[in-house]
């Protein structure tokens, strides 16, 4: 495996896993509280939805776009996702941790430099990769930040940057 993919997988294994850590064991009306409610960009999105769409957003540039899997991305029921327990949530993210454990060690620096077209933008492997792991941290932020405000302002812990993995 490339050091450069060993690099992102490592990062990614790392947010899906704090994204995991902050579902896990919550009751549903955490999962599903909605700071905001509303529709459209007036509301904010619950737990549940933003872990269904780190994870579909994940498989879909890993795994569709670069990786070449079928099409099989609902990105309206991830924004819908209103679940009953942790279980679908923490599934869903560890299916995805699967494919993309299997799939980005087989990228070559060829795929990595690989243009790639979606929606008539164009763009590399590389910026895919990366574009995962910038999602899944906003996100991340979000989360921590939603769960704080369930949680009358105490947060889930995350830990400090010397104590993730993944260091070079």
């Amino acid at each position: 495996m490339l050091p450069e993919i060993q690099a992102y997988l490592n990062l990614i294994e790392d947010l899906r896993t704090q994204v995991a850590k902050l579902v896990t064991g919550l009751p549903a009306d955490a999962l599903n509280w909605r700071p905001v409610e509303g529709e459209g960009h007036h509301a904010t999105n619950s737990l549940a939805v933003m872990a269904a769409h780190v994870a579909g957003g994940e498989h879909f540039w890993i795994g569709e776009i670069i990786g070449g899997l079928p099409s099989t991305r609902n990105r309206e029921a991830e924004f819908a996702a209103a679940v009953e327990s942790d279980a679908p949530l923490l599934a869903w993210l560890e299916q995805v941790g699967t494919e993309t454990r299997a799939l980005l060690p087989t990228f070559s620096a060829e795929q990595l430099d690989r243009i790639f077209t979606h929606n008539n933008y164009n763009f590399t492997g590389r910026w895919a990769i990366l574009h995962v792991i910038e999602h899944a941290s906003l996100h991340l932020g979000h989360m921590q930040i939603t769960y704080q405000l369930w949680n009358s302002g105490q947060g889930a812990g995350s830990p400090r940057w010397f104590e993730r993995p993944g260091r070079m």
